[in-house]
């Protein structure tokens, strides 16, 4: 029993190796930019829509009034990179239902990928919110004490995006296996539903956090910033 789609390795030169969650990422990948291509380029601004466009405007109505929900005002500037790690992700988790498809999210290598993007993503856009200065001196709120705690907890958040996103789908599809060898057919279906659910929930749920943390910074050096 595979814990991880790392372990199925198709090529391998010295230090380098071609895995399932290499080429299923890769898959994923192809997968969404052509179907964005297919759905946006006949986008239409009257009232006679495709209904894929009409899908497509609801995702990012939604994606968008979550963004803003969370605290941040101006949501056009994050949607683009909140919106894709939801989209990867749920995409990645609803293909469980294709056989013989593992998803790239049971693989701790595609999960820390995706927390250390949100690791650069919120110095990144608290920088362009506040500056460089700005940015940095939110480390020393409420005072320089803070610096190390404020630190560690950069670090231990994005290990715990990693882990909690690995875990998840990771626990989820062993247990599916399991059921599957050892009772009737109709309840590992059932678990299989729930399987998706959960994708879906791990999707919203790493968006959100990566959002909040966004907030966070954003919000940081924007109050230091009116301050000087």
């Amino acid at each position: 029993m595979r814990i991880s789609p790392d372990q199925m390795i198709f090529w391998e030169y010295g230090f380098i190796s071609i895995n399932l969650t290499i080429v299923t990422t890769w898959i994923l990948m192809i997968l969404l930019a052509f179907g964005a291509w297919l759905i946006t380029r006949n986008l239409k601004s009257d009232i006679k829509t495709s209904r894929w466009q009409n899908v497509l405007e609801m995702l990012v109505l939604s994606i968008r009034d979550q963004i803003k929900e969370v605290g941040l005002n101006k949501p056009e500037k994050y949607i683009g990179f909140i919106g894709t790690l939801f989209i990867f992700i749920a995409v990645s988790n609803l293909l469980t239902i294709v056989p013989w498809y593992e998803a790239p999210t049971a693989s701790l290598s595609t999960t820390t990928a995706l927390a250390i993007s949100v690791f650069i993503a919120v110095p990144f856009f608290g920088i362009v919110e506040g500056g460089l200065k700005g940015y940095l001196r939110s480390y020393l709120q409420p005072n320089f004490i803070m610096l190390p705690f404020n630190i560690i907890s950069e670090l231990s958040r994005t290990l715990a995006l990693a882990v909690r996103l690995f875990g998840n789908i990771m626990s989820g599809g062993l247990i599916a296996t399991v059921l599957i060898s050892i009772v009737p057919f109709f309840f590992p279906m059932i678990m299989s539903a729930l399987g998706l659910l959960t994708g879906m929930i791990q999707a919203y749920i790493f968006a959100i956090l990566a959002t909040v943390y966004i907030a966070a910074a954003t919000q940081d050096t924007e109050r230091i910033k009116q301050r000087r």
